[in-house]
Order: C-alpha cells, then structure tokens, then sequence
C-alpha cells in the first residue's frame, strides 16, 4: 500500500538525520565553521542587485562544490524541498508586469528588467534554500545547535529551535494517526472534509498541549534549568578552520569580480 505524505514526511526526516551521521568529509567539518560559510554564502548572495543575474550564478560554484564534495542528491533536494523551492520561484512573479524598462533584445524577444529581476531573485531563493539543506544533511541538529550557542544565539530560540525539529516526528504521527482513523469513519472520502477542519485542528492542538507538557514534566525531573548544555563531538582544529578561511576568500572574491 502507498505511504500517506505524513509517512513520507517521517521517513525523509529519519533519513536526513542518517546522512547527517554518516563518515563523509563535509560531515566530518566542525560545525561552527560550517554554520559561518553557509551563513557568509548566504548574505553575499542575498547582496547583489536585482539586475546582476550574470554575477549571482557564478555564486553556484559553492553549491557545486559543495554538493560534490558532499555526496549530497540533487533530486533528493528537489524532492524534500519542492514546496519551498517552488514559493521561492513564485515570490518574484509579478515583477515583469511592474518593471517593463527594456534591458534588451534576444532576437525578437524584448527582455525586460522585471523579467531579469525575477530570475535573480528566484536563484537567490534557490541557492539559499540549497545552502541550508546542504548544512542540514551533513551536521546533525544538535551540532547546529551548538555553533549557534557559540555565536551567542539565545539558549532560548536555540532550544526553541531543537525541541521543534526533534518533537516534529511525533506531531507528524499523532496527526497520521489521527487522519487514519477519521478515514475509517469515513470509507471512500478523499481526505478530510473542510467542515471536520476545525474540530480535527482543536483536537490536534489539545493533543499537543498534553505531549508537550509531559516532556517538560519529563525534562524537569531530569534536571532541566533552562538550557540544554550541548557539546561537539570533536574540537575544531586547524583544518576546520582552513575550510572557513578558504570558502571566505573565494565567496569575497566571487562577490567583488
């Protein structure tokens, strides 16, 4: 029988946490310097103006680098990442209709600088989409967390940050388990009906509200006080910190040709 979503959901999650723990060199970076050069990447290539199209692809040398030396799929990426890649294309849509300054002619074609500005911003949106997905598949949650505490980033979005992801899992089974058992009651129908929207919502909420005050009952009796002590599994040495210099040198260098 075919997965639901929710199922696929799950199991890309499980997977990705796998490739972040597998040997690989990229896995094997310190993640604070990972964090930076994703972080560097990103706001170069959200800095260039919305007409240098020519200059934010040669921006793609990182992401081939790195997909590379990586051994990350790009059709996994297409596929885990399709809904947020697709809102990303859509964002900068209307700006043909509203910038119509000629730029130039491509034989009969006039293109305009909102046709421009649209791509560029599209391939912004995709390298940085790419950028944080790469950081994801090859640094574990709780490593990211860690370079975030590093960069003084409050314990309290950081924890935040990973309760949310490492309590996702569940949210997505106790709404499979939910939607699996409104689709016994209802033999036939083709996903939820909109008048059940409210009631499933409500439930799925109060659900909610119970598991998390039992994990931070849980959390309590084990000590908790307000912040998770993270650690590295390794300490950055020099080649960690080679990486960093290297990619920041060539993504400046990049940015100013």
């Amino acid at each position: 029988m075919k997965m639901s979503r929710i199922s696929d959901a799950i199991t890309d999650l499980h997977k990705m946490d796998m490739e972040a723990g597998k040997a690989g060199w990229l896995q094997g970076i310190h993640p604070l310097p990972k964090l930076l050069v994703t972080l560097i990447f990103i706001l170069l290539t959200v800095s260039f103006g919305k007409y240098d199209l020519s200059g934010l692809l040669k921006m793609g040398i990182y992401l081939i680098v790195l997909f590379v030396m990586g051994d990350i799929s790009v059709k996994l990426l297409l596929k885990r990442m399709k809904v947020v890649l697709l809102f990303v294309c859509l964002v900068g849509i209307a700006n043909p209709f509203f910038d119509r300054k000629l730029m130039f002619l491509l034989g009969e074609l006039e293109v305009t600088g909102g046709m421009i500005s649209a791509v560029t911003l599209m391939f912004k949106g995709i390298f940085a989409v790419s950028a944080s997905y790469a950081l994801m598949v090859t640094t574990s949650m709780e490593d990211i967390c860690y370079a975030l505490r590093k960069l003084c980033i409050p314990k309290m979005f950081v924890t935040i940050l990973m309760l949310v992801y490492r309590y996702i899992i569940l949210f997505l089974k106790e709404t499979e388990r939910m939607t699996d058992a409104y689709m016994l009651r209802a033999p036939g129908q083709k996903g939820v009906h909109y008048k059940a929207w409210g009631t499933m919502i409500g439930q799925l909420l109060l659900r909610s509200m119970d598991r998390a005050q039992t994990v931070y009952d849980s959390m309590m009796l084990r000590g908790y006080n307000g912040e998770f002590y993270l650690r590295c599994k390794h300490k950055a040495g020099n080649g960690d910190y080679l990486y960093m210099l290297v990619w920041t040198a060539v993504l400046t260098f990049i940015r100013a040709m």
